[in-house]
């Protein structure tokens, strides 16, 4: 695998006697990035947690990576500007698709503002296995959902950059699931996804 952004041109992929095509043979679903995408207090934590959970008790390798548990390491060092935005989930997203390779279905829950930054995310891997749920929710609701306070002090100005206030959030074009969390409830919206998971042989009945 080639990539022409590296700055040392002596770096090159080494491939292992194991590959993608080999370790998904094994396995009974197909791998694939469930990627939420929504404002802050939209539901993307507890939906992909709750979601997870349901896969696992059917015996399927899961994973969430979470916005807030990411930059608590290995996007510790970004902030909230948008070029620190975009490295962010060009980041999740690199992670993301080695998770695909190790035959894992891989939830993802950033708010992933920009639609160029989901599409890249897209491109990294197979047209089927990105699968982008939006959860539509007004920021009016997001806001009186918001236990950690963080809507206020960003209208305060203590929080800059914030999605939805002084940020802008770009609407997915045309997403594969779209939710509105405010009208149905967690387990409503489960059942949404994982339909579609069945539906589209991601995971068995």
């Amino acid at each position: 695998m080639e990539n022409e952004n590296l700055k040392n041109s002596n770096i090159f992929w080494q491939n292992t006697k194991l590959d993608k095509k080999t370790r998904h043979e094994k396995l009974r679903y197909k791998p694939c990035i469930l990627w939420f995408t929504g404002l802050s207090g939209s539901g993307k934590s507890t939906l992909a947690s709750h979601i997870e959970y349901a896969l696992f008790q059917k015996g399927i390798h899961c994973y969430v990576l979470d916005g807030d548990n990411i930059r608590h390491g290995l996007n510790k060092n970004l902030g909230f500007s948008p070029e620190d935005r975009t490295e962010n989930i060009r980041r999740i997203g690199e992670v993301a698709r080695l998770f695909i390779d190790a035959g894992i279905i891989v939830l993802t829950a950033f708010i992933s503002p920009y639609q160029a930054d989901r599409d890249h995310v897209r491109k990294l891997v197979e047209p089927s296995e990105f699968i982008e749920i939006f959860l539509d929710c007004s920021v009016e609701i997001c806001e009186q959902r918001d236990t950690k306070g963080l809507y206020k002090k960003a209208r305060a100005g203590i929080i800059p950059e914030f999605t939805g206030i002084s940020a802008p959030y770009e609407k997915p074009l045309v997403p594969e699931i779209t939710l509105s969390t405010s009208m149905f409830s967690i387990e409503q919206c489960s059942q949404v996804v994982l339909s579609y998971l069945r539906i589209h042989r991601k995971i068995h009945p």
